[in-house]
């Protein structure tokens, strides 16, 4: 019988599992069966209800694998209630605060400091961690002329000091608050913003989200303004300036892979078909790329994919669950040991360069499937399911199928089965589960993958809390001990505006 002090500690490593899950999908975005203010209420409850009973580990959740939506939104809640934590609880928050910082895209940290702004944060702890920033960034004039309302927000609010005279600093400090006093520049992007009123060459000098309105403005065609723009443009900007039926000079294999499944899944079918070599070529490298040391490791893997209607998204993350699946597919080939890996569609289709978001989700009936034995009569290792979780043809198949497989077929637990889901469900405060014994895991990129089957086995019930504490130990000191410039130039030139 489980002490009080033990179920305390198992109610508190629910409630961290659950909003890691949370941290992991959800962006305050419409998914497919729930609205956009569905998703922000429900944020706003766990963020809230995390904050003010687990402070420390709410402050641990900027180590793990969480999108850019949560991790600003955590960075806010812990400068705007800095009251509430103690001295050392403060300074492991600040090493903490910082290192997450210098790993998100600079356009959303400066949309972040608009809001610390807003909310009238200004104790001397933020200023110093907004300057350090700001002094960390490698090219403050760049900055300012595409940020140029967040550089000067961010100046502002920590008063940041612009000296006279022809520093770098001081050049962006008259750029900022003294438009048009100084007549020219010795930064180039500076001087080449000054010179875009007037002079249509210096339009391609400047990056490529400032040079559209420039380009406008002198009412240059569209074709001319891309191709003489197109050295300064970013991978992603080429992929979404150029038609359908152009051919983008882009490495495509060297995208991230969950960004080349979007993509792929982009192509109309017949462009997918006349280019399967390039793009499944493409895919697995990338795969093998994201797999890394893990490649070969995981045995005999099968894999249920969903792609029924639901896999559609919404308006605002368009095809993205179907995304996540058709990476999860590739990435789990590479992690499988060779030829013991078999992927199974919800629609039937074999296909996955072809994959479409079509019909019911018969979870049931691709589980059996995936439990079959592979080649030589043997179970599979891993059982990987990639759904929203919202089993219908028959409901609550799939949930049963696992329970009576668990408890009657395979009760020494040979086979790991889990559940990864990439589809927040904002009623439940959690990802959609499909049975109480499947660890499930929420997920948003497939690279995350083989990291989220290891927290996963947390939620199966056979570790404790004191397991998911050093488990989140061991994040937060890998963390703050790494300095990843690598991921910080790839937020900058591969996310764009994009959440």
């Amino acid at each position: 019988m489980r002490t009080p002090e033990n179920s305390a500690d198992l109610v508190a490593a629910e409630d961290v599992l659950l909003f890691a899950n949370a941290a992991i999908t959800a962006t305050g975005q419409r998914e497919f069966r729930s609205g956009a203010l569905d998703q922000q209420l429900s944020l706003d409850f766990l963020h809230a209800y995390i904050r003010v009973n687990y402070r420390r580990l709410y402050a641990a959740s900027l180590a793990l694998d969480i999108n850019d939506h949560n991790a600003a939104r955590i960075v806010l809640g812990l400068l705007e209630t800095a009251g509430e934590a103690s001295a050392e609880e403060r300074r492991t928050e600040g090493r903490l605060i910082a290192a997450r910082l210098a790993r998100l895209p600079p356009q959303r940290v400066y949309r972040l400091f608009g809001e610390v702004r807003r909310a009238g944060i200004n104790n001397r702890r933020t200023r110093a961690i907004m300057r350090d920033w700001l002094a960390a960034r490698p090219d403050l004039g760049h900055d300012a002329v595409k940020y140029r309302s967040g550089v000067k927000t961010a100046a502002r609010h920590v008063h940041l000091r612009c000296p006279q005279g022809a520093e770098p600093l001081a050049e962006v400090g008259a750029f900022l608050f003294r438009p048009g006093k100084l007549p020219r520049y010795e930064h180039p992007l500076l001087d080449a913003w000054r010179r875009a009123h007037y002079e249509q060459g210096a339009v391609a000098e400047l990056p490529f989200t400032v040079a559209e309105g420039f380009a406008a403005r002198h009412g240059m065609k569209r074709e001319v303004f891309l191709k003489r723009a197109a050295p300064r443009m970013t991978r992603l900007e080429r992929l979404r300036t150029h038609s359908v039926a152009q051919r983008p000079d882009v490495d495509l294999a060297a995208m991230p892979l969950t960004r080349l499944a979007l993509y792929v899944l982009a192509l109309p079918f017949e462009q997918r078909a006349a280019r399967r070599t390039e793009l499944t070529g493409a895919l697995r490298t990338a795969a093998r790329r994201a797999a890394g040391r893990h490649a070969g490791s995981w045995g005999r893997v099968h894999a249920v994919l969903d792609d029924s209607f639901s896999s559609s998204g919404s308006g605002q993350k368009r095809r993205r669950p179907l995304a996540v699946a058709l990476a999860c597919h590739h990435l789990l080939e590479v992690l499988a040991a060779p030829g013991a890996y078999r992927g199974l569609w919800t629609s039937g289709r074999g296909d996955a360069l072809l994959v479409r978001p079509w019909g019911p989700t018969p979870l049931g009936m691709r589980v059996l499937d995936a439990l079959e034995p592979g080649p030589g009569g043997a179970a599979p290792d891993r059982l990987v399911i990639v759904s929203d979780g919202w089993d219908n043809a028959p409901a609550g198949l799939a949930g049963e199928v696992l329970r009576v497989w668990r408890a009657r077929l395979d009760p020494g637990r040979r086979t790991a089965v889990v559940h990864v889901n990439p589809v927040y469900d904002a009623d439940g405060f959690d990802v959609r589960r499909l049975a109480a014994g499947v660890p499930t895991a929420g997920i948003r990129d497939a690279e995350d993958l083989p990291a989220l089957v290891e927290i996963a086995r947390f939620a199966e019930g056979r570790t404790g809390a004191a397991e998911l504490h050093a488990y989140l130990d061991r994040r937060v000191a890998l963390f703050l001990g790494e300095k990843d410039t690598e991921k910080e130039t790839e937020n900058e030139t591969e996310k764009g505006t994009m959440s």
